[in-house]
């Protein structure tokens, strides 16, 4: 065999195995269970949330969490979206209230959160020439908090705190419709294409389609639905479903 032979042999064996392993951390390509998870176990949920709508929609949709089965949660929003990042320290208020006389042992679930600031990935009207250079960066932050929860607010104690840091990636990331969401999900699929340590069964995605859909998925729910993934993408509107674009689980908004 000659050299360039060979060359064109490793090329062929390297494309080929770099595709089966992208396969291979594609939900929709290798579905898998999720694990068992014990009541008090620490558990990382990480929310994206999206300006106004999608924010009052998310935040409606988790309103029943139990805070013992998610024992902290991080929730990422862009930058200058104020309103998310107040109505989720008012959310979390509702939880420590839910639960302030409920005894457990371990540490108090509902003090246990953290919320991230990311760069937009598209500022409105921005030009299409920049907005590559732009979703870089997001995609770049989605990456460190994917793997460790921020500081923007975290519990209030210290030793809670310092709980907290000691963290890794999200065992559940939920999304309901905005651009940010599709990065997010994206990093996570890099990181468990190159097995970074700590990834194994991490990562889990569910995105929920906005009550608004009601004929068709939204942008951000195409390209996820199309890339194959996410682990389950719940629509809210029958139709949908028996069109094959998505799991029907009734209406999930309040």
């Amino acid at each position: 065999m000659s050299g360039l032979q060979l060359i064109f042999a490793l090329i062929v064996i390297s494309a080929a195995s770099t595709f089966l392993r992208f396969l291979y951390v594609l939900p929709a390509f290798n579905p898998t269970r999720p694990r068992r998870r014990i009541k008090g176990q620490s558990t990382r949920l990480l929310v994206v949330l999206g300006s106004g709508g999608h924010t009052a929609e998310m935040l409606s949709l988790l309103h029943d969490l139990d805070p013992a089965l998610y024992t902290h949660r991080s929730y990422v929003l862009s930058s200058g979206d104020d309103f998310s990042a107040l109505k989720a320290v008012e959310f979390e208020s509702t939880i420590e209230a839910k639960n302030e006389n409920v005894k457990q042992d371990f540490t108090t679930a509902s003090s246990t959160y953290d919320i991230s600031v990311i760069p937009r990935a598209r500022r409105i009207h921005q030009s299409l020439f920049t907005a590559p250079v732009s979703s870089l960066r997001c995609l770049f932050a989605c990456f460190a908090i994917l793997r460790a929860p921020g500081t923007q607010k975290l519990s209030h104690s210290d030793t809670d705190q310092q709980h907290i840091s000691q963290r890794s990636y999200p065992d559940l990331i939920v999304a309901n419709g905005p651009a940010t969401a599709v990065l997010v999900i994206i990093a996570s699929l890099i990181l468990r294409f190159f097995n970074i340590r700590g990834t194994e069964g991490k990562m889990r995605t569910i995105y929920i389609e906005s009550w608004a859909r009601v004929s068709t998925l939204s942008l951000s729910g195409k390209i996820l639905m199309a890339g194959g993934m996410v682990n389950r993408m719940l629509v809210q509107w029958e139709n949908l479903a028996q069109r094959g674009q998505g799991e029907f689980r009734g209406a999930l908004v309040r």
